[in-house]
């Protein structure tokens, strides 16, 4: 089955695929919201009651990409409808770029998930939402160390104040249009 029918955006007219990847209630739908702003379309994975949201982003006058938020998912071995439906739609639809949205104050729970994407081969982003929540737990982290160790972009965010998602924006133009390594720098 065609991505492009699943998630609804049958006229990608080239752009480039991101799918929001992560576990339910990280704020990945708030995170979507915040990157498409207000064009969504939702519609239903055929064969069951999950729905999919899809909508495009714009950076600049020069980017246009299509966005998939997929539903919440823990790992790539799926167990429930949504999970399954998370599973195909990743790879299977060959998304140009992968947001890993997680919930920073649960990183070490979250951080297998994170691998499992990696080592399908897929071009990753991990995405630290409620950032804020995390350092108002006393918590810290080295955002340059951690991207480091991972050899992927790492981008802090709080989806629903906006915060971080410039940031987020240059991290996946520098992935989709080739500017970024994987082992951890910049070209």
């Amino acid at each position: 089955m065609d991505c492009k029918q699943v998630a609804g955006t049958d006229q990608l007219n080239g752009k480039k695929k991101v799918f929001l990847v992560g576990n339910p209630n990280v704020g990945k739908s708030a995170l979507f919201n915040a990157l498409t702003g207000s064009y969504v379309t939702v519609s239903n994975y055929p064969g069951t009651t999950v729905d999919i949201s899809s909508g495009t982003m714009k950076v600049g006058s020069h980017h246009e990409y299509a966005l998939t938020d997929t539903p919440g998912m823990y790992s790539l071995s799926s167990i429930t409808e949504e999970e399954a439906v998370s599973r195909r739609l990743v790879l299977t639809g060959k998304p140009d770029l992968v947001l890993h949205v997680v919930d920073s104050k649960n990183l070490e729970r979250m951080l297998p998930l994170t691998f499992q994407l990696m080592e399908s081969g897929l071009p990753v982003i991990l995405v630290l939402n409620l950032y804020d929540e995390m350092l108002g737990c006393g918590m810290r982290l080295d955002i340059a160390h951690l991207e480091h160790d991972l050899g992927i972009p790492v981008v802090e965010t709080v989806a629903v104040k906006g915060v971080g998602i410039e940031n987020l924006r240059s991290s996946m133009v520098e992935v989709l249009e080739g500017k970024y390594l994987y082992d951890g720098s910049p070209r």
